[in-house]
């Protein structure tokens, strides 16, 4: 046992690289696992300044002052980050109330179409089996009130929480975006002069994340704000609220789009029937979602994020178990790290730091 494992260490360890990076990836998970809860207002200004350095690039690429880049990202980030914690989220918070509140009146519309099925279709509905159906469904109503209720009375501790991360992250996101090279300079002390491996597993990332992150952002955006347009177009009710769960349903591939479904669809029917309005609904939401995965996803992302599909499933079951939302939401560019990792790792029997570099015309600028 002793010499498969001293074999293992002079095959897979024998760069002094090598040991660091697996010791920086220990530390990472260990402080994420331990106090992420505590960094979440760090990671949330690291992650939205990296997302915003795209557009201090380029502008100046275009000869601009770095202050002036800096400037007018940051001034969009605030917009932004603004208009959505006091516009979009109270908008939708208040839809969502509105939309529990209603929810016995459905289940009771719902009750009598329920009630019709064993009359026309004996053979394969009892009313046994309706009546469990409809008490079941009554009971998640009765437990998503007091949840409602349960957060509500929650979130009034952490509203004083709330309020100061809302005046931290805009500080931190500043000064990322002001110090980026003055920060990573600093952290480049503590690494050795010569680093090919991290400086390919970096350059590789570092695109995978732009492309990623940055076309992310920019498609919850576009499919959001086309999906509000439409439902309030149509008069859908609670537009703002649906619109939101289907931008934000871009973030899960695959899966997101199929549960989001099913709230859109039982708005649509309980608020027309089976009426043409109904089935218009159903069309322009299928028309949306064929667009998203067929148009701008690919240009988008092209092929930069060259992932199996259960590779990817894999990944959002993994890494949305352990840190939940931005788990989810990175999922993708940590399993694509994981894959540059092993690809990128020095062997005796390889040398993959010969690897022609990512191509970088995939990139997000």
């Amino acid at each position: 046992m002793l010499d498969i494992f001293n074999k293992w260490y002079k095959r897979y360890l024998f760069e002094e690289e090598a040991i660091l990076l697996l010791v920086m990836l220990a530390i990472s998970i260990a402080l994420l696992v331990t106090i992420g809860d505590i960094l979440a207002p760090l990671l949330a200004a690291m992650v939205l300044a990296f997302l915003m350095q795209g557009i201090s690039s380029k502008l100046q690429g275009y000869g601009l002052p770095q202050w002036v880049g800096v400037s007018v990202s940051f001034l969009i980030f605030v917009g932004a980050f603004f208009a959505v914690t006091l516009g979009l989220l109270p908008l939708a918070w208040r839809q969502f109330l509105s939309l529990a509140s209603e929810l016995p009146a459905m289940l009771g519309k719902g009750q009598q179409l329920l009630a019709v099925l064993p009359e026309r279709y004996p053979d394969f509905f009892s009313e046994q089996q309706m009546s469990d159906l409809v008490s079941m469904a009554q009971a998640e109503a009765a437990n998503l009130g007091q949840f409602v209720v349960t957060q509500g009375l929650a979130n009034i501790s952490g509203l004083f929480s709330l309020m100061v991360y809302m005046i931290l992250i805009p500080i931190l996101v500043f000064f990322f975006l002001r110090d980026r090279e003055l920060i990573l300079n600093w952290l480049g002390e503590f690494l050795p002069e010569k680093r090919p491996l991290l400086k390919r597993i970096w350059s590789e990332m570092n695109l995978q994340f732009a492309n990623y992150a940055r076309g992310k952002v920019i498609e919850i955006i576009v499919v959001g704000a086309v999906s509000y347009v439409a439902f309030a177009w149509m008069g859908l009710n609670y537009a703002a609220l649906l619109a939101l769960l289907v931008g934000l349903s871009v973030i899960i591939p695959y899966i997101g789009a199929v549960i989001v479904t099913l709230p859109v669809v039982l708005v649509g029917f309980f608020q027309w029937g089976f009426a043409s309005e109904f089935y218009t609904l159903c069309v322009v939401y299928l028309v949306i979602q064929g667009l998203d995965g067929n148009v701008l996803v690919p240009f988008l992302f092209s092929e930069a994020v060259n992932l199996h599909p259960v590779a990817i499933i894999l990944a959002i079951l993994f890494f949305g178990g352990i840190w939940g939302m931005w788990g989810v939401f990175f999922a993708i560019p940590l399993a694509t790290l994981i894959k540059a990792i092993i690809y990128a790792w020095p062997s005796r029997d390889s040398n993959p730091l010969e690897l022609p570099p990512p191509d970088t015309e995939t990139a997000l600028e």
